[in-house]
Parts: C-alpha cells; sequence; structure tokens
C-alpha cells in the first residue's frame, strides 16, 4: 500500500508540474474560485474515502489482497456488480477519452496522467482534479486571450 500510495503522489505531482504554468500567480485569474476550491475539496474526500477502505479491504484479506481480488469482489452480488462494472467501464474506457481529448480542446498538457491518477488514488479524486484544472485552464485561456 506504501509504494500504491507512493506512485498515487507521484502521479499528482507529475499532474501539477505538466500544467505548472496555471498554477503560477503571475496571471489574472489564478486566484482558486469556490468551484475549483470545492473540486479540490471533494478530491480530498474522494481519495480519504477510498483509501479508508482500501486499507480495511487491504486488513481484512491480507493473504489474497490484489487487484485481481478486489475486482472480482465487485462482483460479489447483483447490486454491487452493477456498481463495479459501472466505475471499470467509466474509469478504464470513458474517463481517459474524455480527459485525452476534452483536455486537449481545452489545452492541458499531458492528459494523460489523469487517468495514472486514477489508479493510485480513486477515480473520484482524478476526476475531480480534472476538473478543477480544467476550470483554472478556461479561466488562463480567457486572460491569456485578453492579454496577447
Amino acid at each position: 500500500m506504501l509504494i500504491h500510495a507512493a506512485l498515487g503522489v507521484l502521479t499528482t505531482t507529475l499532474c501539477f508540474r505538466f500544467n505548472a504554468h496555471l498554477y503560477r500567480s503571475d496571471w489574472q485569474g489564478s486566484q482558486v474560485t469556490l468551484l475549483e476550491g470545492l473540486y479540490y475539496a471533494l478530491a480530498v474526500g474522494s481519495v480519504c474515502t477510498g483509501w479508508y477502505f482500501n486499507v480495511h479491504y487491504v486488513m481484512a484479506y491480507p493473504a489474497e489482497a490484489s487487484w485481481v481480488h478486489f475486482t472480482t469482489m465487485l462482483f460479489d452480488n447483483p447490486a454491487s456488480g452493477s456498481a463495479g462494472q459501472d466505475m471499470i467501464i467509466t474509469n478504464v474506457f470513458l474517463f481517459p477519452l474524455w480527459t485525452i481529448i476534452d483536455g486537449g480542446r481545452r489545452g492541458l498538457r499531458q492528459r494523460w496522467i489523469f487517468f495514472v491518477i486514477s489508479l493510485f488514488t480513486s477515480f473520484g479524486f482524478a476526476v475531480a482534479l480534472y476538473l478543477a484544472a480544467q476550470e483554472r485552464q478556461g479561466r488562463w485561456n480567457a486572460a491569456h486571450k485578453l492579454s496577447a
């Protein structure tokens, strides 16, 4: 779990480094807005809640704990199977398409990193981080069109 956590921190750090221009304070609109702050708060809440359950999972199944075992458990009953397939399809297929295509249109750099972040943190964290970056990128684009 420590390696997983370290990879989560590393990929999140890379995300901010790839888009460092958005996080400098030298442009008009660089302050965190209420909406962007809400995205960050939801990101933190999601990753903390997810890790709470992940730690309990590893403690409950120390010998079996793995991606395969975890994914198999998502389909233990029809209700969890419905939610599990929805999360897998959304996280593995739709989220990368969305962030890579939409993020490119908006000007975000290295958009693939959001999918990688989702593998080590939580899907909710990665989505919230993407929405915050998208929000910030929109303000950055507007500020630089005015000054160009």
